[in-house]
């Protein structure tokens, strides 16, 4: 009886499996692609007021540049960004040159000061870090007036 069991199980099996493909005029490209990331511009204009996940809920830039807060932002820029980020072009990350016409200021403070679960759980950041080979933002550990200080030097590009 045991020797039965074993065919008849591994037949059923057989037959299950090669029953439950369903036929479709669907191709592999067309099943992949409604899988795939979306671009960074589809996500860019679905995401325009989306604040990101971190510890700024909203942020609304005031009408004057604090030029003050700026070069404290561009010293701090410059001190521990600029091993990834270039002001005028495309580097290991992405230029902060116009973040605020493609990024909500809220995200951008976010993306700062929370860049690891930014990456892990945030739409646009994780399409960024498929754009930029894989290379996530590294964790500056900067405070909230420090973020807001890059934010305003990234004003003035």
């Amino acid at each position: 009886m045991k020797k039965l069991v074993y065919p008849i199980i591994g037949l059923l099996l057989l037959f299950s499996a090669c029953g439950s493909e369903k036929s479709s005029s669907e191709s592999v490209k067309d099943k992949y692609a409604k899988k795939a990331p979306k671009s960074l511009a589809e996500l860019e204009k679905e995401y325009q007021k989306y604040n990101g996940i971190g510890p700024v809920a909203a942020f609304e830039i005031p009408a004057d540049i604090d030029q003050t807060k700026a070069e404290e932002g561009k010293t701090i820029f410059e001190s521990k960004c600029t091993a990834c980020h270039k002001v005028n072009k495309k580097f290991i990350g992405p230029s902060p040159k116009d973040i605020l016409k493609r990024r909500n200021p809220a995200w951008v403070m976010n993306m700062i000061l929370n860049p690891d679960e930014m990456v892990q759980k945030d739409p646009l950041a994780k399409q960024l870090l498929i754009e930029f080979n894989g290379s996530p933002m590294a964790n500056q550990n900067l405070t909230e007036d420090e973020a807001r200080a890059v934010l305003e030097y990234f004003r003035t590009l």
